[in-house]
């Protein structure tokens, strides 16, 4: 079992990283809080997640700290919610807002995610509330001040990337990423992401 990966920054998407580590490029999923906070920087280490999939595809999901793992266990632990699933949650969430919304019951926030109804909302609730309390999850902010944007396209076409690379169709994402940064030019790839994620 893999329990990081560190190394240089080989390649860094809003949804995935290359980690190279002594010649061996490891291809990680990441959520938009990882990319957040190894943006920028030419080595850093990812705490992995192994998944195994039933056609036999093995996945490895990257996170920049412990807590983003352990939140992203207690997430797959939940029925219905897979690897993907889980990184879009990450991905619209910090993980500080997210055990919030949990530990405060906040189903509006939870369903207002891609993917989300009001009963899968309400189990991830009801199935980890008390796992959150008893594990302490310790959670930190990332004070990251995001990069302007500079050019409209390659923010455009980052975005629209790793919006389709979380399981969203290309044509609804361009369409929506546009209406984004037509109203906020200099939106960064994260901020239209997760503006996004509230829209699709």
């Amino acid at each position: 079992m893999i329990d990081y990966i560190k190394g240089e920054i080989a390649e860094l998407q809003p949804a995935t990283a290359v980690i190279e580590c002594y010649g061996i490029g490891y291809a990680l999923s990441i959520s938009l809080n990882t990319y957040t906070a190894i943006q920028g920087k030419k080595e850093c280490k990812l705490y992995v997640y192994e998944a195994v999939r039933q056609d036999a595809a093995q996945v490895l999901y990257g996170f920049s700290t412990k807590q983003e793992r352990e939140l992203f266990l207690l997430l797959i632990s939940v029925s219905g919610i897979g690897g993907n699933t889980a990184r879009t949650i990450l991905s619209a969430l910090s993980p500080a807002e997210l055990v919030n919304c949990i530990s405060t019951e906040n189903t509006s926030i939870l369903k207002g995610v891609k993917g989300l109804g009001l009963k899968t909302a309400q189990r991830i609730i009801v199935d980890l509330k008390d796992k959150i309390k008893n594990d302490s999850i310790a959670v930190g902010t990332v004070d990251i001040s995001p990069t302007p944007a500079a050019n409209n396209k390659q923010v455009h076409d980052e975005a629209v990337s790793a919006l389709t690379m979380l399981g969203f169709a290309a044509a609804p994402s361009q369409k929506v990423v546009y209406a984004i940064l037509k109203a906020q030019p200099n939106a960064t790839v994260e901020q239209v992401i997760k503006l996004a994620l509230k829209q699709l």
